[in-house]
């Protein structure tokens, strides 16, 4: 039996969406976070403390950078950070 491998291409790359920090106004910065997770107000303000800090993970960039001019219109400091290509082939089965 031989093991085949098939390397995926995708034109969207998986994008994080990174705070790097809150701005003046953290509870402006943190309904931003709440609007865009779902999570609670109060664990959106925990996540805002804690930057830099990734709010969203692995998801499409046009997506992110609509995340990221939120987050800066509402006074925070936010990037997007690109995930790394995997080059390990996935086997299949």
């Amino acid at each position: 039996m031989t093991d085949e491998y098939v390397t995926l291409v995708c034109d969207d790359v998986p994008t994080d969406v990174l705070l790097l920090h809150p701005g003046t106004c953290p509870l402006d910065t943190a309904q931003v976070v709440r609007r865009l997770t779902g999570l609670s107000l109060w664990r959106s303000k925990a996540l805002v403390d804690r930057s830099p800090v990734v709010i969203l993970n692995r998801i499409p960039a046009e997506t992110a950078e609509i995340a990221v001019a939120a987050l800066r219109d509402a006074g925070g400091q936010a990037e997007l950070r690109q995930q790394p290509e995997s080059h390990s082939p996935s086997p299949v089965a």
